[in-house]
């Protein structure tokens, strides 16, 4: 039987690999581990994480010298990114479970998850600064409304584009469903700066962002 010691150094381990993209697509937490990612998540070391995101993307943005034409662009992903979903998933283990859409839409149609503050505060700076503010979202077109209310009421009151899913995109992989809005926003004369996402299919594949910040989430995998 392994120590708490040697435990929670292999799920560091694991948390490290879903971070840097060294794991294959993988659909839940290891068992062994939903404790030690219960106590990152609701614990000091995820809020730290995210402000250091934060900071390193906002020295990012202040260093930059905009163009006055309106076409640089900074994207921000919704799910995990501006809004949180900790509250779904304290539900459901953190990411024990398998990942079931009927019971999350009916989480998103709540309309009820908070903002990730770093990440508030990262829009706010950036919108001050001159950027076109992008969201792109893996959501559905028929959920525009009330992921409208949710990111209004969390506090992103003000936004260029809002970005969803049609009909046609739905069988497409994520990476590739963004890949495709990313270079649209491209082919239309934009500028794709910044980029900010919680998923490695939110920053990889084609027309991707002059720089990129991958926010940490340990809970699930969007391939």
């Amino acid at each position: 039987m392994k120590s708490n010691e040697e435990l929670e150094l292999e799920c560091t381990s694991w948390r490290f690999s879903v971070e840097t993209n060294n794991l294959s697509p993988w659909k839940t937490i290891p068992k062994e581990c939903g404790s030690y990612v219960k106590d990152y998540m609701m614990g000091r070391g995820y809020i730290v994480d995210l402000e250091r995101v934060s900071s390193e993307a906002e020295i990012y943005a202040m260093s930059l010298k905009l163009s006055r034409d309106g076409k640089d662009v900074w994207i921000f992903y919704v799910d995990d990114t501006l809004l949180s979903n900790l509250p779904y998933y304290v539900e459901h283990c953190y990411g024990l479970e398998i990942f079931y859409p009927v019971e999350f839409d009916k989480w998103v149609h709540r309309a009820m998850a908070p903002a990730i503050e770093p990440s508030l505060k990262l829009y706010e700076k950036v919108l001050n600064l001159g950027f076109k503010v992008f969201f792109l979202t893996g959501r559905s077109e028929k959920q525009r409304s009330i992921t409208i209310e949710n990111l209004t009421e969390a506090g992103f009151r003000s936004w260029d584009k809002l970005i969803l899913r049609d009909p046609e995109d739905n069988v497409k992989p994520a990476t590739v469903f963004k890949s495709e809005k990313r270079s649209k926003m491209v082919d239309e004369g934009y500028r794709i700066l910044g980029n900010s996402g919680d998923q490695w299919s939110d920053l990889s594949g084609f027309s991707p962002s002059s720089r990129s910040f991958k926010l940490p989430n340990p809970m699930y995998y969007v391939p």
